[in-house]
């Protein structure tokens, strides 16, 4: 006899409970506040609702085999191709089960890269045998399109059978277009060159696929999923067409193509992002009359999320993308090491970025459910909307002449521009937090370690005829992280960083909260900090301010103590010589007054950080 949980006298014990009760509960909490403020938006517009009903009637989303792990892939792209080779053997030996050869050029090369001659070639394949069950995928751009074909000729000249290779070719002209804002030729030069290639690796034997819609370019441009999705969609019917106007079947042609997505550490909209992308394909294939089969899916941890600063961080940021990743369907995941932003990744590094995958598959099991998040409310509904939202853009570019022409005419570049304009107000005001960079700062932090190289630098590819606008790779760091490079600046030419007094007034239970907000706001700029006990007396804090050798000063305590104590402290600190003096908080009604008595600028959650950083800077200067 099965039990259920109805039968358990504890459950028995409650009523059930409803979308109602979950309602009336919180409006008591709400207390007059509209529901609205619990209700969140992504970039897209798309309303992320505190909670969910069950999702009716949902299936799993065919994908990877049922149990069946992903691919763990490990990136390959240091220069020097004998350095590479034994870094891609010791991957492979220690748990990897493909390798990302990223070759110089390529949309996701980030500064690095392998040589994309066929020495190099032979050099960095030198004993491994891939068709042994080994994946490739090959990251190229049209300066390094040749490495596609000294690949292929190292299979032939080593007498591997193509046909039990694992190779995905990573052809992507219009990836490499969209990031550099230009094209030396029109998409019907472009296309004879593509499907050319194709079929010549068809010829040999290579089962692909061959053709990658990448949607990485837009992701670290800083665009939205809506935005990724479409560029996906768009690139992958581009290639389609083309195959098929070269006489290749739709049905083969199917195979030949491929997707990229990037993941990042926002779990929910990254798994359900995974899930769109296989029912957008699916309704492509049907309407090319095609019965859907899954499409292959590769996913790379997110460039733009990696930071400089506390890069341990990055760590937790890839196991939250690979988790999403690998539960929303991915058939390859690879790991950005946590110190790609600083330089060439080292050993540590890389067994970090390797074993981030083994530990979710091989002990939390992730693989063994087929999308685990089938019937969950609010991946369905998330899933649904990214859909539905796609749609239309897929559309916009499809009316657009496809998406060769909609890069010509800016319409995908100004939508993205939009969203990056967004997303990086959000990270100044602190909104989009950033840990290590935006906030908690460790201006104490012990150096990462990364190899040198030096990158290889290929030749200029082709004229500019078609110009456009770049959609240009960002790191959502940077504006926190060159402030902290001017700070080690300072350090390196003076012994000392740029400081700034925190003028606590009062008990500690009335600054600690304000006090820990500043250091943490003025951290981040790499202005160090110096903490105070406490004043009552502001001929005291005037003296200590003094000695402490600052020039600016932050005033931190409640609001009660601001409006009785303020005014006085603010106008001992101006006379010890202060050049600047902010106070931690908004403030209200006693902002004209504290403005006459010295208080110059207020920093609260919500102001522009960078700005304000920026100006003390130049008022220490």
């Amino acid at each position: 006899m099965t039990t259920t949980t109805d039968d358990l006298r504890l459950a028995a014990d409650f009523a059930p409970a409803t979308y109602e009760d979950w309602r009336k509960l919180v409006d008591g909490v709400l207390k007059g506040a509209p529901f609205e403020k619990l209700v969140g938006k992504t970039y897209d517009g798309i309303k992320i609702e505190p909670i969910y009903r069950r999702a009716t009637n949902a299936g799993p989303i065919a994908g990877r085999g049922q149990a069946a792990p992903w691919q763990i892939m490990q990136r390959i792209d240091d220069p020097d191709p004998r350095r590479a080779n034994a870094q891609a053997l010791h991957d492979l030996e220690n748990g990897a089960t493909g390798l990302a050869l990223v070759f110089a050029g390529g949309s996701g090369a980030h500064g690095f890269g392998l040589e994309p001659t066929a020495e190099a070639v032979d050099k960095v394949l030198d004993g491994i045998y891939l068709d042994a069950g080994i994946a490739l995928d090959l990251q190229i751009g049209p300066q390094s399109r040749m490495a596609a074909i000294h690949v292929a000729e190292y299979v032939k000249r080593r007498g591997f059978d193509p046909a039990n290779c694992d190779i995905r070719f990573g052809l992507d002209p219009l990836a490499a277009c969209a990031v550099w804002g230009f094209s030396p030729y029109d998409w019907g030069e472009i296309v004879p060159a593509v499907t050319g290639a194709v079929k010549g690796l068809v010829a040999l034997g290579f089962k692909g696929p061959f053709a990658a819609a990448d949607g990485r370019v837009i992701h670290d441009a800083g665009g939205s999923e809506v935005q990724e999705l479409a560029f996906v969609l768009a690139s992958g019917v581009a290639y389609l067409r083309a195959l098929e106007q070269a006489g290749v079947a739709l049905e083969d042609a199917q195979g030949m193509v491929y997707a990229r997505l990037s993941a990042d550490a926002d779990q929910f909209l990254t798994l359900a992002k995974f899930r769109a992308l296989r029912l957008l394909w699916a309704r492509i294939e049907q309407a090319c009359g095609l019965t859907p089969r899954p499409l292959f899916i590769a996913a790379d941890s997110a460039w733009r999320m990696l930071t400089k600063r506390d890069a341990y961080v990055n760590m937790l940021r890839a196991t939250m993308a690979t988790f999403a990743a690998g539960l929303g369907g991915a058939n390859a995941v690879t790991v950005l090491p946590h110190t790609l932003a600083l330089g060439l990744p080292d050993d540590f590094a890389r067994r970090v970025a390797r074993n981030t995958q083994l530990i979710l598959l091989e002990e939390s099991n992730l693989a063994k459910v087929s999308d685990p998040a089938a019937g969950s409310g609010g991946i369905e509904t998330l899933t649904k909307e990214l859909c539905e939202a796609t749609w239309l853009l897929f559309q916009e570019i499809e009316s657009a002449g496809g998406i060769f022409a909609a890069l010509q005419q800016n319409l995908i570049q100004r939508k993205v521009a939009a969203t990056r304009a967004a997303r990086e107000a959000n990270i100044a005001k602190r909104r989009d937090v950033l840990t290590g960079a935006s906030e908690f700062p460790n201006l104490h932090e012990a150096d990462a370690t990364v190899l040198e190289a030096k990158p290889v630098v290929l030749p200029a590819y082709g004229e500019a005829k078609f110009k456009f606008d770049a959609l240009s790779p960002m790191r959502l760091a940077d504006p926190f992280e060159a402030l902290r490079d001017k700070s080690d600046a300072k350090l390196k030419s003076s012994g000392a960083r740029p400081k700034i007094f925190l003028a606590d007034l009062g008990t500690p239970a009335d600054f600690t909260a304000r006090a820990t907000f500043a250091k943490s706001f003025f951290e981040t700029g790499g202005i160090e900090a110096l903490d105070s006990e406490g004043f009552s007396d502001p001929a005291a804090l005037a003296a200590a301010f003094k000695a402490s050798g600052t020039a600016i000063a932050c005033l931190c305590s409640s609001d009660k103590v601001y409006a009785e104590q303020a005014a006085a402290a603010a106008k001992a600190l101006q006379a010890a010589g202060a050049r600047h003096i902010y106070l931690a908080g908004r403030p209200g009604e006693l902002e004209a007054a504290l403005r006459a008595t010295g208080v110059t600028d207020f920093v609260f959650a919500g102001c522009d950080a960078p700005a304000t950083l920026q100006e003390a800077y130049r008022r220490m200067e």
